[in-house]
């Protein structure tokens, strides 16, 4: 779960573009040179924050380079759940209980700032007309837009700010929500439409944070005493926001829809102009994809981004592809890539060696998982990116990594991870189980006459692999780890316990994909790797670490003050994550491979940085900027 208004994601997701807005008191010239303002302790009212840089439009542009600033309105777009949401019973996003419906974020909610997506992480104002950064980032001011409207007509005030900040960092939100706004002290409401976050955490993540807030009306689910409910009690009130559609219908949990508000305030500005081109969006859920598959070659949804690279090529082709019907693209990005990996849990006794864990590796055969050659192997938490470890440790690495030697494995002080290979060879795959086996008799693992591997106390090796997929995917893993006298059982549940099961760290190994980044996210990686949230169910630190390199060099992540210094300490954490084996590294993709019906427009220029259909941290590029061709067929 994360705060991101029409972007989801963890909490370092950066945003997108400011322009052609009346600025009020403020003028074009004070924002362009960066004159201060009362409203804000310390700092310069700007147009634009950069992580790193400067930003790459100036104020009052037009549009972004991505989209088609005269694209047609109208029309319908048809959608299926984006995961594995089956039907969704609320509508409040950021609380635990329950599923909220997809879309949500990309067309309800927005923020104060928002990524530009042909840039390094950087943020424009959204709902925010102008941004101040403390000098020291001990805390950032938005003056919010004298035109931001709720879909109710009231205007957006800091007093709306404050109230979803409150909401989504009390006791009743999600507790990755809470974790995420911690690093903020306390938020001050300068004014009617001044607002300042003053900061606990003066990173640039708790910048890009505040500056991705979901914003709502305090009015949204007022009780019968004119006060809010209880943040999660608010269920199945439709949320109040400044987004560009509304819930016209909700089917049973479901079906959905969105149309289109004739008075959306922002509609004009250059970080909206060209994009949210329909009138209606309509998503139905499948509960089955091999049924959504399907549904789609019907012509019941308009795009379908394709996660298996079998189905990619068994599935995506027929006489409606060769008609032209349907097209197909590999829709190729710049996003970085996190691990996707099978997880080990090292609360458990079993994976506490790292030879264990390092002779597991040894077993899983991606070559023969990706014989379709689709994907790419994962040899890094920072795939598809300049942090991703490469060579020797360069001289900043080493400095960041010396004082943990002691602790870290040797290899992280030598050239990057490579996770082992087969290239398909059965004679390579038997190297690697003998190594597997090798590591295996040195951490005191025998195999017994009944053909099982034990320990000194006779326990047998024996794991549980739980998935909320379908069964059977693990057949030939499963096969390797027998020859060893292994036995993985693979467990499938639904989404609704698989998701209970992790918030309590109870299970063996599960498989996790990484999120996707434009700059890797310290605050993410506290949560994931961070030796505090190992011990706080409901976080992310699925593995169980607890390493003092990690803590501090996810910490020198967060303080940095130039990309390279940023660059020297994801490289390092890099090497320590890789090099001590707290996973399996599985794949990676740099493309969204995706079907659409061929009645769509598209802008002539791609951005670097999108999703095809989640809006999960980034532009959801087509749902927000294509357009149908001929309106009056749908």
């Amino acid at each position: 779960m994360s705060l991101w208004g029409p972007m989801f994601i963890s909490r370092r997701r950066a945003l997108g573009g400011l322009a052609g807005l009346s600025l009020g008191p403020l003028t074009q010239a004070a924002l362009a040179n960066g004159e201060p303002h009362s409203g804000q302790a310390g700092g310069h009212w700007v147009h634009a924050y950069a992580a790193f840089g400067q930003p790459k439009y100036p104020a009052g542009f037009p549009h972004f380079d991505y989209v088609n600033p005269d694209a047609p309105k109208g029309g319908t777009i048809n959608l299926r759940n984006p995961d594995r949401r089956s039907s969704f019973d609320k509508f409040n996003p950021f609380t635990v209980k329950g599923n909220a419906p997809a879309g949500m974020s990309i067309f309800m909610f927005e923020s104060l700032a928002v990524l530009g997506s042909d840039e390094l992480q950087t943020m424009y104002g959204l709902l925010a007309e102008a941004i101040a950064v403390a000098p020291d980032k001990s805390s950032i001011s938005f003056r919010l837009n004298p035109k931001a409207r709720f879909s109710n007509g009231d205007p957006v005030t800091a007093a709306d700010v404050q109230y979803s900040f409150e909401s989504m960092s009390g006791k009743y939100a999600a507790p990755g929500l809470r974790a995420a706004l911690a690093g903020v002290a306390r938020v001050v409401v300068v004014d009617e439409r001044t607002v300042r976050f003053e900061l606990r955490e003066r990173t640039n993540d708790m910048l890009f944070t505040v500056g991705g807030l979901a914003v709502f009306s305090r009015k949204w689910a007022l009780g019968s005493d004119g006060k809010p409910k209880r943040f999660d009690e608010i269920v199945s009130e439709y949320p109040i926001t400044s987004g560009p559609y509304t819930i016209s219908k909700a089917d049973s949990g479901r079906r959905l829809e969105f149309k289109r508000n004739p008075d959306y305030w922002a509609r004009d500005l250059g970080v909206r102009r060209g994009m949210f081109n329909w009138d209606r969006v309509v998503y139905r859920y499948y509960a089955d994809l091999a049924v959504a598959r399907e549904a789609f070659k019907a012509g019941e949804f308009d795009i379908f981004k394709e996660y298996s690279g079998r189905a990619w090529v068994r599935q995506h082709k027929g006489v409606k592809w060769d008609d032209g019907r349907i097209k197909k693209d590999l829709f190729e990005t710049s996003v970085g890539q996190g691990l996707q990996a099978y997880m080990l849990n090292m609360r458990r006794p079993l994976f506490q060696d790292i030879r264990v864990r390092e002779a597991l590796g040894y077993t899983y055969d991606f070559d023969t998982v990706n014989r379709l050659g689709l994907y790419k192997r994962a040899n890094s938490q920072f795939n598809n990116s300049e942090f991703a470890a490469q060579g020797l440790p360069g001289p900043g690495e080493l400095k960041l990594l010396e004082p943990f030697r002691a602790e870290l494995p040797a290899e992280v002080f030598g050239p990057a991870y490579v996770a082992p290979s087969t290239g398909r060879d059965p004679k390579r795959l038997r190297q690697n189980l003998l190594k597997a086996r090798e590591l295996l008799e040195q951490a005191g693992w025998k195999l017994a006459p009944d053909g099982k591997l034990r320990n000194a106390k006779g326990e047998a090796f024996e794991f549980e692999y739980l998935s909320p997929g379908e069964g059977g995917r693990a057949a030939d893993w499963q096969d390797n780890l027998k020859k060893l006298g292994i036995t993985m059982k693979e467990r499938n549940v639904d989404f609704a316990l698989y998701r209970r099961r992790l918030e309590e760290y109870d299970f063996d190994m599960i498989a996790i994909a990484g999120g996707d980044f434009t700059l890797p996210d310290a605050t993410g990686l506290q949560s994931a790797f961070g030796s505090k949230s190992a011990d706080e169910k409901g976080n992310n630190n699925f593995r169980g670490v607890k390493s003092r390199a990690a803590d501090a060099l996810i910490q020198r992540m967060a303080e940095a003050q130039t990309l390279e210094e940023l660059r020297d300490a994801a490289r390092a954490l890099d090497r320590v994550i890789m090099w001590s084996h707290w996973q399996i590294p599985d794949l990676y993709a740099s493309d969204e491979k995706s079907s659409y019906w061929n009645k769509f427009g598209m802008p002539a220029q791609r951005p670097r940085y999108f999703t095809i259909d989640t809006g999960s941290g980034f532009a959801a590029w087509p749902l927000e900027t294509w357009w149908i061709k001929d309106p009056a067929k749908r």
